[in-house]
């Protein structure tokens, strides 16, 4: 049994891996994308089986920043976003701090992200640079219907985390995903992910391997239909977050976190476009709950 996860484990990385390659080549190649943005949608179905459509809210720019969950729509700008995620459990305290640089080629995304991780356990301090994370994401097929209601992309995206050394960053992660993004009538969409992730190298986490999944499900509301000073779009948010671990001791446990969220898409300050999110964080699982009682999560954009 073991055997045979690997096994496929290593089948659907090398498959991911290798559409990414190709997808690359297209982006230097692309030849379909529209002449006053080299960065908009193709003007016809295009992508890797001719699988994309240009009509797709994918390329405009619909789907919200996720507080929890990770991006997964494309950047036709770039954009930098820094965020932060403070929980607490009994005498636990833990502080994510994250620097994170977006920015699109054609139709393939690469992000930077850069943490810096603080944890309270029982009055001992563990702090430092988290895995410095490289990744890539690239839509496949889209479906839009007739009267635009109904809009879907589904794509796939691998990402690697460089250990640093730290107190926190002693493993290589290697993860590879599946994403969606749909969008349903005007205002409502759902972001999701579906990844596989591995740890190499020694220590206690060496070898671990989980399914991580979640969820962003939002609701854009433009300044036409609540017309707030400055504000582009009110953005109210709700989002689910887990991952089940699949090896040692606690395979087949599974933690899960929820947070309710509002996200405030400013007016441009010139060429930058900022928007602010916040959000409460909270278990839903006695896994979850073991490790978080509530948290704060809270995210600031900036697009150019």
């Amino acid at each position: 049994m073991k055997f045979q996860t690997k096994m496929v484990a290593s089948i659907w990385g090398m498959f991911l891996t290798g559409v990414l390659f190709h997808a690359t080549v297209l982006a230097d190649n692309q030849t379909v994308l529209a002449d006053t943005n080299p960065l908009a949608a193709p003007e016809s179905h295009g992508g890797l089986f001719n699988w994309l459509d240009p009509r797709s809210a994918y390329y405009q720019d619909f789907f919200p920043t996720p507080l929890l969950l990770e991006q997964t729509s494309l950047e036709k700008e770039g954009e930098v976003e820094l965020t932060s995620l403070n929980t607490e459990a009994n005498d636990q305290r833990s502080g994510i701090y994250t620097v994170q640089v977006e920015k699109s080629f054609g139709l393939l995304t690469l992000e930077l992200e850069v943490p810096y991780e603080r944890d309270l356990d029982a009055g001992e301090i563990s702090q430092g640079i988290g895995n410095i994370n490289l990744s890539a994401r690239y839509p496949l097929y889209q479906f839009v219907s007739a009267n635009g209601v109904f809009d879907t992309t589904l794509g796939v995206g691998v990402g690697v985390g460089i250990p640093v050394n730290s107190a926190v960053s002693k493993n290589t992660e290697l993860t590879h995903e599946i994403f969606n993004d749909l969008k349903l009538g005007k205002y409502f969409s759902c972001q999701s992910v579906f990844g596989y992730s591995t740890l190499f190298g020694g220590g206690d986490a060496g070898g671990l391997r989980t399914f991580e999944y979640g969820f962003d499900f939002a609701c854009t509301i433009p300044h036409g239909k609540l017309p707030l000073p400055g504000v582009q779009h009110v953005i109210p948010m709700f989002e689910l977050v887990g991952e089940t671990e699949l090896n040692r001791d606690s395979s087949g446990q599974n933690s899960l976190l929820g947070c309710m969220g509002l996200r405030l898409d400013l007016k441009p300050i010139g060429d930058v476009t900022p928007s602010l999110g916040l959000g409460f964080v909270f278990p839903m699982d006695d896994a979850a709950r073991s490790e978080v009682h509530w948290g704060i999560a809270t995210s600031l954009v900036f697009e150019f």
